[in-house]
This record gives structure tokens, sequence and C-alpha cells, in this order.
């Protein structure tokens, strides 16, 4: 045996370079205890806020899981009905109207907020003068909470009082029975909802415009594309992210909606502006029948959630297509 070869036999405690198979390497030192420090910092971080949406989310989900198998009137439980709560939601036609008026409001709403959330990104994405000022003021009712912009439509849209129908009468007109009649008051619903999303999707859609190179629309125009046509072709398609991400949203809000129909119109005239939230409200709070109240929020959560997932799902086999 050479000089050598003793040599490497002892840096490497007699054992032959070319080990076979079942020889096992030795790791990188210091590599594991970096590892395990990471990852410490990783948790250290998320931590606080897994503690938080524990503590205000997840407990009181599961706590409302359980509620809804009960029979409660929020003073402790008093007997367990199983699936009793959930069958009274398949008989209960105030439910059901409740979940229409929710379902129109969502297939209003939403589209609503998001065309026009484009076409103000669209135009406060060009060359405007006081643009800053404008984006501030429409997204100023996301800054206030929602009962202060609730507040401001019964400003606008009250039936003695409202700006709009003492305009009206001025002009020599009749009023519009914004809190009489079902469908005036589900129309100022809309309006002062659209008012208060409608910033929102704004600057979502603002920041992705602004992430579109401008050399695609320069050469879209050499290509002879109109303004239309660029708008089509490019600008949707492009924005398509932020759709998706506004799409889930604005249905969560809209299944969430809340303070606004209280404030304006407390689910009224009879029950055409009431909505699955509303009624879970009067059912919790007002006559203290708080297992039914849970049953209607657990149904709002699943609604939500299956909405949420199949709109991944689609997303995700649109970019796999793609």
């Amino acid at each position: 045996m050479s000089a050598d070869t003793s040599a490497r036999e002892e840096s490497t405690g007699g054992a032959s370079p070319r080990a076979g198979p079942g020889a096992t390497s030795t790791a990188r030192p210091g590599r594991e205890p970096r590892r395990q420090r990471s990852t410490l910092t990783s948790y250290g971080f998320l931590g606080p806020n897994l503690v938080l949406l524990g503590i205000f989310l997840f407990l009181p989900l599961g706590w409302a899981f359980l509620i809804s198998f009960q029979e409660s009137s929020g003073f402790g439980a008093s007997g367990w009905v199983g699936l009793g709560n959930y069958r009274r939601l398949i008989t209960d036609p105030t439910f059901w109207q409740s979940a229409l008026n929710t379902a129109v409001f969502t297939l209003i709403t939403v589209p609503l907020s998001l065309a026009l959330g484009l076409g103000l990104a669209v135009l406060m994405n060009s060359v405007l003068p006081g643009r800053r000022l404008f984006r501030t003021l429409i997204y100023l009712p996301m800054v206030i909470s929602g009962v202060a912009t609730a507040l401001m439509g019964v400003l606008l849209f009250d039936e003695a009082t409202g700006i709009l129908n003492k305009l009206l009468r001025g002009g020599g007109l009749a009023g519009v029975p914004w809190q009489s009649e079902g469908t005036a008051a589900f129309a100022s619903i809309i309006l002062v909802t659209l008012w208060i999303r409608v910033g929102f999707n704004m600057v979502i859609y603002l920041a992705g415009l602004q992430g579109i190179s401008p050399e695609l629309y320069e050469a879209a125009k050499l290509e002879g594309a109109s303004s239309w046509q660029q708008f089509r072709h490019l600008t949707i398609p492009l924005v398509g992210p932020s759709t998706f991400f506004l799409l889930i949203m604005d249905v969560i809000y809209s299944f969430q909606v809340f303070d606004t129909i209280f404030v304006m119109t407390g689910g009224g005239p009879g029950r055409s502006t009431s909505v699955l939230v509303t009624y879970a409200y009067e059912n919790g709070f007002v006559t203290r029948d708080q297992s039914y109240a849970a049953a209607i929020g657990i149904v709002i959560f699943l609604l939500t959630l299956i909405f949420t997932a199949i709109q991944w799902r689609g997303n995700r086999s649109r970019d796999t297509a793609g």
C-alpha cells in the first residue's frame, strides 16, 4: 500500500472513498442547527397570529357548531336536539326568503361592483387631472366604519327627510318610498353597498393594471387594435388574478352583509331586505333562540366555504390548462 492510500484511509476513518451503497454520508456540520433555528423563528412569527385565530375564530366557530345541535337561549344549553335545528331550517319560510334575498343581493352587487371597480381603475390609471384626489374620494367609504356609511345612506334615502326625496319634491316630483316599498328599499341597500365596495375593487384593479407592461398596449396599437379591443383582449385577461381575488372577497362580503341593512331598513319592510345574517341576528339576540341562530351561521359558513372551494378549484384548473 502506498503512502498516499494510507493517508486517504486515515482521513476517512479507514474506509475507502468509494464506499458501497450501504455506507452513510456525513451531514454537513451546522446545516441541521440552522434549519431548526429557521423553523423556530417561523413558528415565533406565526405563533401570535395562530393564537389570535384560535381564540377569536376557530374556538367561536367550534362553539357555534356545537350549539347548533343543542337547544339554547344563551343562558346554557337545555338539551341535545341533534339535527332538529337544521330540519327546522328546511321548513322555515322566513329562512328561505332571507336566503333568496341574499342570493339576489349577491348576484346584483358582485358583478356591478367588479365592473364599476375595473372601469374606475382604468380611468384612474390614465392621465386624469386630480386623479389622486378622486382615488381618495372613491376609496373613502372603505376607511369609514360600516355603520357610519349606512347612516350616510339614511341621510340620502330616508323617505321623509332624505336628501334625494327632498330634491325630487323640490322639482315637483313624488318622493320614492325607500322604506315602505320592498323593491325601493332593496335598491337603496344595493346602491349604498356599491358605493362602499367600488373603492376597494378599484384599488385592487389599479394595482393589477400598473403591473401590466406598457409595451403590450403599444404593440396592440401598432397592430391596429382599437381601445375597446385592447380593453377586451388585453386588460380583462391580464387582470384575471385580481378578478379572482375580488370575486371571492365580494361574495363573502355579500353573504355577510349586516350593518348596512340593519341601520337602513332593519330587514324591512316586511322581509323584503332580510338576509341570512340579519335573520340570524334576529334569532340570536331578539328572540334569544341562539341554537337556531348558530345553525343559520353554520349554513352561511358552509355556503361561503363551498363557493370559495369551487372558485379556487376552477382557477387552478384554468391555470393548469393555460
